[in-house]
């Protein structure tokens, strides 16, 4: 019989420096060692431009990547199944086609 692994209690804290911020736009990009995270602020300023004002990246393990897919789908697939399904919006064309790195 194998014994049961009990978790352990989770602390969560908030530093002096923690913000919370809004992002219509996340760029991705990925190495041999981690994946980096980049939020902004997507904004058109006319219709052929397209402004992105970058605020915040964050760094990942690729295990921290992968478990952050899961938790996401997890939480969209109950998000879907709540609310009903998520369709993403055709790109525009003043959005740049093809991956952004």
């Amino acid at each position: 019989m194998t014994p049961t692994v009990q978790q352990p209690q989770m602390n969560l804290v908030q530093t002096e420096d923690y913000r919370e911020t809004y992002a219509n736009s996340v760029q991705v990009r990925v190495s041999v060692w981690d994946f980096q995270l980049t939020f902004g602020l997507a904004s058109s300023d006319s219709p052929d431009q397209v402004t992105i004002r970058n605020h915040q990246a964050i760094f990942l393990s690729p295990q921290q990547a992968k478990a952050l897919l899961n938790v996401l789908g997890q939480n969209i697939a109950q998000y879907e199944q709540a609310f009903g399904t998520l369709n993403l919006e055709p790109q525009s064309h003043s959005f740049p086609q093809g991956p952004v790195n």
